[in-house]
């Protein structure tokens, strides 16, 4: 069964400048033919939102990120079009990173059949919570394993809101070859150094379970005894 083949679109279209060509040519064209569409939108305006799999990536430098989020952006009056793209480790992130540039998020899930399916209800809600929210981090490292015997993709995130008591998540999904379903877990860390080690661990099939996520801490109003007693009036009397 072959591959579904990746149309960009782009007939009559030519890059907006010789940067933006460049660029194109060396991210997206040199490997257009290992890309695999998994999910695909297109607006009305011109934009295009991609998420695709790299085939090519498997023969490269291990543990890289297998998947790219694409976003095209096509001028119709002056036919040139220019582009954004990231390397990203998990679709959810991929996903979030489109609709965090303007697409809409129930046009962009993972065509029926492709990849792996969600093995349980903790996976398909992290997931979500993903594709919304996962502007609020920046991935600092990712390794993605593709052995059959044990696929995984581990992720360190630093969440960008410094007052978190969790400030790097650690993603971790686990695949089941055999049952072609995916498990996808988060755990919080106080260090990058900590989140890093359980990873290296993780990858030598020898991490403990992941520490939860610390709720933050929830603002708790005052209670009406410790306000300022307000200013007696005077009586115009004097003791």
């Amino acid at each position: 069964m072959g591959h579904p083949e990746l149309d960009l679109r782009l007939d009559g279209f030519v890059a907006a400048d010789e940067q933006t060509e460049k660029a194109f040519r060396r991210a997206i064209q040199s490997e257009q033919t290992e890309l695999t569409p998994l999910a695909e939108h297109h607006t009305p305006d011109g934009a295009s939102y991609y998420v695709l799999h790299n085939r090519a990536v498997t023969w490269g430098i291990p543990g890289e990120p297998q998947l790219v989020a694409l976003h095209l952006r096509r001028d119709r009056e002056t036919k040139t079009f220019r582009f954004d793209h990231a390397a990203l480790p998990l679709p959810a992130m991929a996903q979030s990173w489109l609709i965090h540039r303007g697409c809409p998020p129930e046009e962009i899930s993972l065509a029926p059949g492709t990849g792996t399916a969600p093995a349980d209800e903790a996976t398909r809600a992290l997931e979500q919570r993903l594709m919304g929210d996962g502007d609020r981090f920046a991935l600092l490292h990712s390794y993605t394993d593709d052995d059959p015997d044990h696929a995984m993709t581990v992720a360190v995130l630093r969440c960008l809101d410094e007052r978190s008591p969790s400030p790097f998540r650690v993603l971790h999904e686990d695949v089941d070859t055999d049952s072609w379903t995916h498990t996808l877990r988060e755990g919080g860390f106080a260090t990058s150094a900590e989140a890093h080690r359980w990873c290296e661990d993780a990858l030598r099939g020898q991490a403990p379970v992941l520490p939860p996520v610390q709720p933050a801490a929830r603002s708790v109003p005052r209670p009406a005894s410790s306000l300022p007693a307000p200013a007696r009036r005077s009586t115009g009397r004097s003791r």
